[in-house]
Order: structure tokens, then sequence, then C-alpha cells
């Protein structure tokens, strides 16, 4: 009997160790005492269940919640998140370098506040001065920065001017190329921070941006579950609807582009057709034109200049490629000298830039020339080239 006794108070003290390691306690203790329910959804739903969702790393998950905190002046809440983050894996820089991007997504207060707090939990566990990064710069795709750059030229430099300058110059031009942070990381900081201060009108570029970058739609949407908690259900609920559209949209695109996936061959065309006069110099003539089908953005032609023969000046808002068939061709952008090219050759012009290009005053040049659309126009054409500045390719001769 005494061993059966010894063996059914074992199997409590068993259960009851079972139950209570079950049921861990991370709410503060103050929480027990005055709102019992809150205790229960901290330990039971936010701890015990959605951080340990598989939807999102423990990672993904601390970057989020440090920058809804964050961004939401929670400044009582960032050590302790800080110290967890730092426990699942966020580096000390990565972590330096969320604060630096939500200073200009949620203002440079809440950052500084959170500088504080969080130096006081590097001092904790002896972690050194962050210092830059000394890896390369983030390239940001040519394209898509072009035409951020423009909307953004086009909507708010006219009312403020400055703050167009400072968004292509120092945002995009600068704290998006830090390599401190990942592009997808750094993507995800600003998603969660958008959600949290309650502007989902600017989350559809964030979440394609973040997308494009290699987040997923369930990663996504498992951060807007997450931010809930820390801003509140009114906000995330707000943001649903906005990322819904986000994936419609992208899903849209996708079924489009597999609709078009078959091959299509564009063939050679025996006819040849003059240059507008107004744009050439000389009898330029085209041929193997083509323009890809939506959502691609790109059309190109081969041209033939013969010796003196040039295009006028102009300007491509997403930048144009030049592969150089045959023969000898001068190029030049504005205020720089004119350069030599010859088959083989290919040259990139980026946006914007007004160039002009063509045959050598000698021998005759023929290119394949690629450009992309934007809101329909691959082009901006402007004077012709004078002779005279044409003529001072004859000094590289």
């Amino acid at each position: 009997m005494k061993n059966i006794a010894a063996g059914i108070a074992i199997s409590a003290l068993a259960a009851a160790g079972v139950e209570a390691q079950e049921r861990r306690r991370v709410a503060p203790p103050a929480v027990y005492d005055v709102a019992p329910g809150l205790a229960h959804f901290t330990d039971d739903v936010l701890f015990g269940e959605v951080w340990e969702r598989a939807e999102l790393a423990p990672r993904d998950r601390s970057l989020v919640t440090v920058s809804a905190i964050i961004s939401t002046g929670k400044t009582a809440q960032i050590g302790g998140h800080v110290r967890r983050a730092l426990d699942n894996g966020v580096k000390a820089e990565e972590i330096g370098e969320l604060v630096t991007q939500l200073a200009f997504y949620s203002g440079w207060p809440n950052a500084i506040s959170a500088v504080a707090e969080t130096k006081t939990v590097f001092d904790e566990r002896n972690i050194a001065p962050v210092k830059n990064s000394v890896t390369a710069r983030i390239e940001l795709e040519a394209a898509a920065e072009a035409a951020r750059a423009a909307t953004v030229n086009a909507s708010v430099a006219p009312t403020a001017a400055g703050l167009a300058d400072l968004t292509n110059r120092v945002l995009f031009g600068d704290l998006w190329q830090r390599p401190d942070l990942s592009a997808r990381d750094r993507s995800l900081v600003t998603m969660s921070a958008l959600i949290a201060i309650g502007q989902p009108e600017q989350l559809p570029f964030h979440a394609n941006r973040a997308m494009d970058s290699g987040l997923t739609r369930a990663e996504a949407s498992e951060v807007v579950t997450q931010v809930a908690f820390y801003a509140g259900w009114p906000r995330a609920m707000s943001a649903v609807q906005v990322l819904q559209r986000v994936f419609d949209s992208r899903e849209a695109a996708s079924q489009a582009s597999a609709a078009s996936a078959d091959l299509k061959i564009t063939r050679v065309n025996q006819g040849r057709a003059r240059a507008p006069e107004q744009y050439f110099t000389g009898e330029v003539e085209t041929s193997g034109f083509y323009r890809g089908d939506a959502p691609a953005r790109i059309g190109g032609a081969t041209v033939s200049f013969p010796a003196g023969a040039r295009t006028a000046w102009h300007t491509h808002p997403l930048g144009q490629t030049l592969f150089i068939i045959s023969g000898r061709g001068w190029i030049q952008t504005e205020a720089k000298a004119i350069e030599q090219v010859g088959p083989g050759d290919v040259v990139w012009i980026p946006p914007l830039v007004k160039h002009w290009h063509g045959a050598s005053a000698g021998e005759p040049m023929t290119h394949f020339a690629v450009a992309e659309a934007l809101n329909g126009s691959s082009v901006t054409w402007m004077e012709k080239v004078s002779d005279e500045d044409y003529g001072k390719g004859r000094e590289i001769d």
C-alpha cells in the first residue's frame, strides 16, 4: 500500500509539474492580481500560441514586435523585447538598423527613445558599440527605382520640393541601400510600423517590396496577426483589407503571366521603315520592331545609321540598353565627351539621362535598342544634335 500511495503521490507531483510547465507565467506579476483575464490571454494565447505559430519564424516575430513597439512609442516594453530579439537570433547591428529605419517611418523621438532602452540591454550583455557595415551597399532595382522617383517627382515635388529631394536622395538613395539590414527585413520592419501606426494606405508599396524581396504571402499575413496584439485589433483589421488587395493584384499579375507563358516568336521583318526625320539626322532605318505583352514594359528595334547619321537628344524614363551589332558608332551624354562603340559592345543609359547616339562620321553603325515604357512612354525627344557638336566626335577617330 505504501508503494502504491508513493506512486500516486509521485504521479500527482509529475502531473502538477507538467501543468505548471504548460501554464508558464509570462505576464508581469501585477497582471495576475489586477487583470486575471489579461494574464490568461498573455500566457496562454499571446505567448502560448501566437509566438509559437510556425507561419513566422521567432526571429521575424521579434523584428515585427520590436518595430510595432518602437513605432507606437511604447518605451517601457522595448527592453524586454530587445532581449527576446537577441535571444531569437537578431543581431545587435540589425536592431540598431531597425531603430534607424523607424526614425524615418515613425519619427525621430520614438527612435531616440528606443536607443536609450536598447543601450541598457546592450550594456547588460556586454555588446560592443555597433559600427557601420563594410559590406557592399544594396543595389536597388533600377527600373523600379526610376518609376518610384518619377512618382515622387510628379506627386510630391510640386508641393514639397524639399521632401521630394530628401525622399529620393536620403531615404531611398542612402537608408534603403544600407547593408546592415537585408532588403527583405527592412521592408518587414517598415510594414510592421505602418500597420502599427495606422497608415495602411502606405502599405501596398512596402508589402509588394517585401514580397519582391522574398517575404511569402503566409508570412505577410502573419505580420498583421502579430501586430494585432501589440498595436490593437482595429489597426490590424484596417490593414487586412489593404493587404488583401495586394495579394489579389499579385495573383492577377501571376495569372496573366501564366496565361501568356507560351513561347512567342517575332519573325524577322524583311521590310524597313524610315526613322522619323524630326527625331533623327540622316537616312536612318528601323526594322524588327517589337513590344512585350503586359505586364512586361519592354520594347525594342534594330536601328541602322549610315555614316554621319544620329538620333536627336532624348531621354528614357526607365533607361535604355544598346547592343552594337556592326560598324562603328558614337554616343554622348549631356556635358560629357563623345564615346566610341563597336560590334559586341553593350551600352546602358540610365533613366532620364539626356543623350544621343548614332554612326561615326566615317562608318555606318547598326544597333539593337531596348527600353521600357513608363505610363505608356519609353522616350522623350528633344532638340537635334548640331553638326558642330556631332563633329567633335572626329577627335576620337
